[in-house]
């Protein structure tokens, strides 16, 4: 297939050769597409929520030093030790050879012209007297640097005899190092002799030493010393001591005695934002301490601009872009590019054409910053220069080429140099570089420069007036290099042995409800109401306690916000969910002795969290309160919107003899600043005119005795997740921070916390392994929370001692926990009931395209019966076998008439709203349409912890339709963002965070994700625990190339999205290729261009598209529809596709993931068109989107293929859709999708079997 990307095609052509020919795809128009401006927070899936550029001038910026501003919050634990070399093991090797590589970041000596290049992590030299004549033939590569740390950027020392570099080596955050330096053939650390008996003797003892570290068995001193020997970095000092922000690309200044470099900025988003910071260099002749260079030492030389407005103590760390790529300026001055398309906040998709970087200089004696390249046209970004300082070399797209310019700082004159080089990353957040690292020869007379997977020599000369330029009697040429590839790996996480059993879950008749929310104690905590998969339960605190449905009026509804009635033992009020009306009903509950009275009165609305005030002395009137919510993604935002808040009337009820039906009266809005959107709000009445309402981050009492509601703040949290308070007696908080439960006296001065050092005076963590859904008793005398179904309580007679005025932290009292068990049914089970006798499902003539051994050649069967048994494939028959098969009558019989029939789809990276929380149990929009394009099982690797399993839950127990859900929860995530980050700083807090979202998630959570953590120990450690839990790792490196090369060194189960750069080379392709590790690609949210996602807009009428109008927000669709045109150079989604297509033939598991990009459903198939447009077959296609993402995800013993004694996710075809010979956009056409042995017609997504023509409602989302 055709590439955007340009090449390089002879060594003696200077100019690239481009080749456009447009991807087929089957539409009515061919133009490219463009940059969206409507963006919807909806689908913004934090942390990896998505911003598109509009083509705007940012606003007015004014610069800051950042010395105003404590970088003192983050991380809020200190790492424990950790070594990457030796805490991990590394049992798998790869050897391999290279003449091309990807991405090279190179230096060239300054005295003896040797360069110095990284290469997949590890860095090699190529001698000067080799490289320097045009005909020495391929110039082998010598090691100089190997090992399992990550080892890039290299810089040689002014006098060429210490080489700086960055590397990741001992804790694995990207730190500055330094070493002495002489040449290429006395630093070789694979000689092929050796006069040096004691190396001789270390290099032999390698492949002992590395298998003893494999296998475990803790390093020697001698084993360490000769290790650090063979690795190249014996001799190596620490420049920096980061062990949480990253930094890169050192740069000596002219004195040698000091570098300065890029110091990343994470704020609440896990994109980077650069400062320029400066740092003195250790003595190469005196051995250095481990404790010498102070952790988040040296000093900041050019920090961020921030918008006017903005203030700098409170805002500088939420700044987004900053300053990258810097070097010295002579003695006093500093060059650097920066985003200045962007002024505050990172987008993505932006235009590289009109430019995004432009390059600066900083005299940092007068302070004055001045332009020295716009960023028009094309940008300007790896600002290099000259030896004599005379000429500034950076790289600027132009049109469809990417160019070497110089730029004469004397006369201003720029002359294009070299337009050979690959695509600039501009257009993402490149840690690694917007493009990678080149050098001036010591001479000036040549630029060394890697492009298009080669190292090139650029020959200048010298015009009349002293200018470099290209030079006219040189062309550019290559340097052809091998180099020899040694890399040790780690386990691959692939999973339980033979795979997780889904089978078993699937087809037994219950499985236990595992979450657990909305509890509410009574008053002395022993007894507590909660909701579970869609209903309301009663349970004693207990271990012995079975617990038991609240009685209820509605058969078949769905409840929720249960609360108990003051002052009356044993009643409880509860809503009851009607998806076309919303919240149907209040029911006031006698649970002993199942009295029922339906409360009604209200306008049609979403309402919860109904209460019920004490009596007032003398009245047998009552005040109830609840609160409304306006639209939302599910509900939609058409019907019943207005005033949501609170709303309080007044309800008469007799306890001894309450009538069947109960009227509000006086019903009345009170405008608060109550948010009703707050997931974690809790509301009570703690007197008849008075409520207590808990919030994520604060606790106020609304007084409403005035007619108003008058609202007085009592507590707030600093950083928490939820924020309880206990009664007028015991005077405590409980608050939920970074997942944990804590505890700590009430008042206090400052908003509650726990980090330490700056913790909430008498602090006390309670929890294990963490803990939601806090709430005190009524007496506020007992805490309870809840982790999956595991109810937790401590008491406050067990925190004597934590309170005794003291303010240091006590010993946490160990909480009583017990299980709550509740069953529910299978869909199986369901399917089973409502088929009655007729268990069997028939689809006859079919041609199946099983993917049973990933061989087209193998998997196709024409003419075949498949019997489905109980939801599971019985039988597969073909020709004369089908034909004798013998089909009970009661069978339900499908002819197919020769339709394709393959397994069902698997969105391996798919993301949905509801996932992220929704208040209300109603039926899924989101869920039915992934349905309606084939897609049976949904892998989301960014949610909630607790809501996504609950909306699993739902779909599980019949609540609601959907594919089967497997989540990764909440990310385990590397960036400011409370609700999310988790620092891992030792084996413990590794296990708490994987068993937090298996005791939520039970058997579906089968896989977590670790989004850009900056460390790469803790990323170690989580992987340790998740090899004895049995958990896979899907990690994001968010456009970082260098950490998604780390991931696949530490065996992690996948790469999610893209490597960012779009065309790899032999060295990625060979490595990736060999290591097991997938990769998701998710060409509709592609790096290094324009998403995917417009092309689809562009070449598709989305919004008159009936089948979407059936099954998603009207909307959505129209946000969607406008486009305008972008050139065929800007889409880099091809260059990845084809990538991909290469490692695909050499082994890699690629999958389909549409990241939930809208519409749902819709888009998959479309990401399976990009898929097939770097080369993939329509065959190679459909595995990855079926066989290759169960196996991936340990499900293949259960599905992923049409197997007898699989589950029956099944994907039938129109007839007449050649789903293997088509243009792959056929794959739409689909006629059933079946999950379970369930059986839907996807136009109607009504229910053609075991139920014909059920169909759910779902709630009013469009107006027509």
């Amino acid at each position: 297939m055709a590439t955007f990307e340009k090449h390089v095609s002879d060594a003696k052509q200077p100019h690239t050769v481009i080749q456009t020919r447009l991807p087929h795809i089957s539409r009515r128009r061919e133009t490219s597409l463009f940059l969206a401006v409507v963006l919807f927070s909806l689908y913004r899936f934090l942390p990896h929520y998505i911003d598109l550029a509009e083509n705007v001038s940012p606003p007015p910026v004014i610069q800051e030093t950042g010395d105003g501003w404590s970088d003192h919050v983050w991380p809020i634990h200190n790492q424990t030790f950790w070594d990457i070399s030796t805490s991990a093991a590394y049992p798998r090797k790869q050897k391999f050879t290279v003449r091309e590589g990807t991405w090279m970041r190179l230096d060239v000596n300054p005295v003896n012209s040797d360069i110095v290049f990284g290469l997949l992590g590890d860095m090699y030299c190529i001698p000067a007297s080799e490289y320097l004549h045009p005909n020495s033939g391929r110039l082998i590569a010598r090691p100089i640097i190997q090992g399992v740390p990550w080892d890039t950027d290299p810089q040689f020392s002014p006098s060429g005899d210490a080489l700086a570099w960055r590397s990741d080596a001992g804790l694995g955050v990207e730190n500055i190092w330094l070493k002495p330096y002489t040449n290429c053939e006395s630093m070789n650390l694979r000689p092929e002799q050796t006069s040096d008996e004691d190396f001789a003797r270390i290099l032999a003892a390698k492949e002992e030493e590395d298998e003893l570290l494999a296998q475990g068995v803790p390093e020697t001193e001698e084993r360490r010393v000769n290790r650090l020997q063979r690795e190249g970095r014996l001799d190596a000092q620490r420049v920096t001591n980061e062990t949480y922000r990253s930094v890169t690309e050192p740069r000596f200044h002219p004195d040698g005695k000091r570098v300065l470099a890029t110091k990343w900025y994470t704020s609440s988003r896990s994109i980077g934002a650069g400062e320029v910071w400066e740092y003195s260099l250790p003595n190469l002749s005196v051995p250095q301490k481990e404790e010498s260079v102070p952790v988040a030492s040296g000093h900041r030389l050019i920090g961020r601009s921030l918008p006017l407005g903005w203030d700098e103590a409170t805002q500088y760390g939420d700044q987004q872009i900053g300053p990258e790529e810097a070097i010295w300026w002579k003695d006093d001055g500093v060059i650097f590019a920066k985003n200045v398309l962007d002024s505050s906040v990172f987008h993505y998709s932006k235009d590289v054409h009109s430019g995004i970087y432009a390059i600066f200089a900083r005299n940092l004696t007068s302070g004055g910053t001045s332009t020295l390249v716009s960023q028009s046209p094309g940008g300007a970004s790896r600002p290099t220069l000259s030896k004599d300082g005379r000429t500034l070399a950076f790289v600027r797209r132009n049109r469809d080429k990417e160019t070497l310019v110089l730029k004469d700082l004397i006369t201003g004159t720029i002359h294009y140099a070299f337009d050979g080089l690959t695509l600039d990353l501009t257009t993402i957040f490149a840690p690694m570089g917007t493009y990678p690292l080149f050098s001036f020869t010591p001479s000036d007379d040549a630029v060394i420069i890697w492009a298009a997977g080669q190292i090139y020599v650029v020959p200048l000369a010298v015009n009349s007036i002293g200018e470099r330029v290209a030079s006219q009697e040189l062309l550019p040429r290559t340097i052809p290099f091998e180099a020899i590839i040694e890399k040790r790996l780690a386990a691959l996480r692939s999973g339980p042995k033979g795979g997780f059993d889904i089978l078993a879950q699937e087809t037994s008749e219950t499985q236990p409800v595992r979450v657990i929310t909305g509890i509410r104690p009574d008053t002395k905590g022993e007894s507590i109401l909660f909701e579970a998969a869609g209903l309301t339960y009663v349970s004693q605190v207990s271990k012995d306690s079975t617990p038991k449905r609240i009685p209820a009026l509605g058969s078949g509804k769905t409840y929720f916000s249960p609360s108990w009635i003051p002052d009356r033992d044993g009643w409880a009020i509860q809503a009851r969910w009607d998806d076309l009306s919303f919240t149907e009903a209040f029911e006031l509950v006698n649970i002993s002795s199942g009295t029922i009275s339906s409360i009604t009165g209200f306008l049609p609305g979403r309402y919860f969290s109904p209460i019920i005030s004490p009596a007032s002395k003398g009245s047998s009137s009552r005040r109830i309160a609840f609160l409304k919510t306006s639209g939302d993604i599910i509900t939609g935002d058409i019907v019943a919107t207005a005033q949501p808040g609170l709303w309080i009337g007044d309800l008469s009820v007799d306890f001894e003899a309450p009538a069947e039906e109960l009227q509000i009266k006086n019903l009345t809005y009170y405008p608060s600043s109550i948010d009703p959107d707050d997931l974690k709000l809790k509301l009570s009445f703690i007197a008849p005119e008075k409520l207590l309402v808990q919030q994520a981050s604060s606790v106020s009492i609304v007084d409403i005795s005035s007619g108003k509601a008058s609202s007085t703040e009592l507590a707030t949290g600093r950083m928490s997740s939820e924020l309880s308070l206990s009664s007028e007696d015991t005077k405590l908080a409980a608050f939920v921070d970074f997942y944990q439960v804590y505890i700590a006296p009430y008042p206090a001065e400052e908003p509650y916390w726990s980090k330490p050092a700056y913790a909430t005076p008498g602090l006390t963590r309670v929890s294990k392994d963490g803990g939601h859904d806090i709430i005190w008793s009524g007496d506020g005398k007992r805490l309870i929370w809840t982790l999956g179904p595991f109810i937790h309580y401590v008491d406050t007679s067990d925190l004597k001692k934590c309170f005794s005025g003291k303010k240091h932290k006590c010993a946490a009292p160990k909480p009583h926990y017990f299980e709550l068990k509740i069953p529910r049914t299978t869909d199986i089970e369901r399917l089973k009931q409502e088929a009655g006798d007729d268990h069997v499902l028939v689809l006859q003539n079919a041609t199946v395209v099983t993917f049973d051994n990933g061989v087209e050649g193998d998997d196709i069967i024409e003419h075949a019966t498949i019997v489905v048994r109980d939801g599971v494939i019985q039988t597969i028959a073909a020709g004369e076998t089908a034909k004798d098969l013998r089909v009970t009558s009661q069978a339900t019989v499908l002819d197919l008439e020769g339709a394709y029939v393959v397994p069902g789809f698997i969105d391996v990276h798919a993301h949905w709203s509801a996932a992220f929380g929704t208040r209300y149990p109603a039926t899924s929009w989101e869920l039915e349409a992934f349905l309606a394009y084939g897609v049976t099982t949904l892998h989301n690797p960014s949610a909630d912890n607790v809501f996504s399993f609950r909306e699993r839950e739902w779909v599980e127990s019949g609540k609601i339709i959907g594919p089967r859900i497997y989540t990764v929860g909440g990310v385990i995530y590397g960036a400011a963002d409370p609700t999310l980050a988790s620092d891992i700083v030792d084996m413990d807090e590794a296990y708490s965070t994987l068993l937090r979202l298996r005791a939520e998630g039970g058997g579906a959570a089968l896989s977590y994700k670790n989004y850009q953590i900056p460390v790469r120990g803790a990323r170690q450690r989580l992987l340790a625990a998740a090899l004895d839990l049995g958990f896979l790792c899907v990690p994001e490196g968010g456009m970082n190339l260098d950490w998604d090369t780390t991931f696949v060194i530490d065996g992690m189960t996948t790469v999610e999205h893209a490597i960012p750069v779009p065309v790899l080379y032999d060295d990625y392709i060979q490595f990736v290729s060999a290591s097991g590790t997938g990769n998701t690609p998710t060409h509709l949210v592609n790096y290094g261009g324009a998403f995917g996602e417009q092309w689809i807009w562009g070449h598709n009428d989305l919004p008159n598209n009936e089948k979407l109008r059936r099954f998603t927000r009207h909307d959505i669709l129209a946000g969607i529809t406008e486009t305008t045109s972008r050139p065929l150079d800007s889409w880099q989604f091809v260059n990845t596709s084809e990538s991909v297509a290469k490692m695909v033939r050499k082994g890699l598991k690629a999958h389909i993931g549409a990241h939930g990009e809208p519409p749902l459903g819709f888009n998959y198939h479309e990401e399976m068109g990009f898929a097939a447009m770097g080369g993939l077959s329509n065959y190679e296609t459909l595995r990855a989107a079926t066989s290759d993402a169960a196996e991936t995800l340990g499900l293949f013993n259960s599905l992923g293929s049409i197997t007898e004694g699989k589950l029956a996710d099944i994907v039938v075809f129109k007839q007449g859709a050649d789903i293997l010979n088509d243009h792959i956009s056929v794959t739409r056409q689909i006629q059933y999708t079946i999950r379970g042995g369930r059986v839907w017609d996807v136009d109607s997504m009504e229910e053609v079997w075991p139920v014909k023509g059920r169909k759910q409602n779902l709630p009013p989302i469009n107006p027509e």
